[in-house]
């Protein structure tokens, strides 16, 4: 699994549609800053067929400190969800899935295979 970076999201924006890289960098970035301010004024963003971000407040509880067992409160926290949308779940789970023929897919051996068991995708 390789990190992909924002320059590397850019210049690839970039080479697609012609725009000087300082440009798409531009709008990327202003797009990421919008989605921040939204955010803070706790909107929620929906973006159809990719996801919805929203926030969500953790309520304060009480935890426990592993090395010494003493309690300690934990504050109120706010923390950004992110819902993930249809489309968006259904090409990520066919490009992690195995393709076919593959060593690491799983085979049903002939001999052990039932007439009512479905056919290995």
């Amino acid at each position: 699994m390789a990190t992909v970076t924002k320059k590397e999201l850019t210049d690839r924006i970039a080479d697609a549609i012609k725009i000087k890289r300082v440009a798409v960098k531009d709008i990327v970035q202003r797009f990421f800053d919008e989605m921040v301010v939204e955010l803070a004024k706790n909107n929620r963003l929906e973006f159809r067929d990719f996801g919805v971000f929203e926030v969500r407040m953790r309520k304060p509880r009480m935890a426990q400190n592993p090395r010494t067992l003493q309690r300690v409160a934990v504050p109120v926290k706010c923390t950004v969800k992110f819902k993930v949308g249809r489309q968006m779940r259904d090409r990520v789970t066919k490009g992690v899935l195995p393709q076919r023929g593959s060593k690491s897919e799983r085979t049903v051996p002939a001999s052990t295979a039932t007439p009512s068991s479905p056919p290995p995708a």
